[in-house]
């Protein structure tokens, strides 16, 4: 038998059977991780909720530059400000060439000249909160990207004043993305709290992988999937990113971050 509009019963329960196991999916992998990063946000684990005396000092996660005299490229990200880090981050880059007694770090940031140059501490706290190392690329290999990285920022597509966008992009994260991009050399992916990252800034929905080992579909940063031997599989919906890795066995959820090796 068929209904009037000529659906059987049984299309009709595999309707709705779809629709429930995508609820689920949707409750227990995107909303029940953000729900339990912002219970602990409110509990008060988190860093100080007022930026202007939050601390910015290094981690120590640097050597002293004038000790180590190779050139260098990190990559550091650490949660952003404010009830904002209950699911996002904030990334950066640091570059020192060979030689050089100082690091240089260039941020990406909503206020000013979007691109900061050494506005902060080379490894410091992101207003309270201690970074991560995402990503290094040191000697003879960072000496010969490093020309290509400063030829990237100082191009930047989105380097005038207005130009940042919390979200979905271009923000710090964007830009990031962006430079590392340009150095594959580091094969690194950023966090999956990154969000903005992305947000591809050259208009283009389908692209390589940052480390080049992958492909990328971003629908203006909304909402897209990656596929990379580095990247993993990650799925990002309206910025709440969902990946699993092979490569490092781990599992990312929004608003959590990474579990894994």
């Amino acid at each position: 038998m068929f209904s009037a509009k000529g659906k059987s019963p049984h299309t009709f329960h595999v309707i709705s059977q779809t629709l429930k196991l995508s609820l689920l999916c949707f409750v227990f992998l995107i909303a029940a991780p953000i729900a339990l990063s912002a219970l602990s946000f409110w509990l008060g684990n988190a860093a100080p909720r007022d930026w202007w005396s939050a601390d910015r000092s290094s981690v120590g996660l640097l050597p002293s530059a004038e000790q180590s005299r190779e050139a260098s490229i990190r990559i550091f990200s650490a949660r952003t400000v404010r009830w904002r880090s209950i699911f996002a981050t904030h990334s950066w880059i640091v570059i020192k060439d060979e030689g050089s007694a100082a690091y240089e770090r260039f941020d990406y940031t909503a206020w000013g000249d979007p691109i900061r140059v050494n506005g902060f501490v080379a490894d410091g706290r992101w207003f309270g909160r201690s970074p991560e190392l995402v990503a290094e690329l040191k000697g003879p290999e960072a000496e010969r990207v490093i020309p290509r990285i400063r030829a990237a920022i100082a191009n930047y597509r989105y380097r005038h004043r207005g130009d940042y966008r919390a979200w979905p992009g271009p923000n710090s994260n964007t830009f990031v993305s962006s430079m590392m991009r340009i150095a594959p050399e580091l094969q690194a992916k950023l966090p999956n709290t990154a969000i903005g990252k992305d947000f591809l800034d050259d208009g283009r929905w389908l692209s390589l992988t940052p480390s080049r080992t992958g492909v990328q579909l971003s629908i203006g940063g909304y909402g897209g999937v990656t596929i990379g031997w580095v990247e993993g599989i990650e799925i990002n919906l309206l910025g709440a990113a969902l990946g699993i890795e092979v490569r490092r066995p781990a599992i990312s959820l929004p608003g959590l971050g990474r579990f894994g090796t």
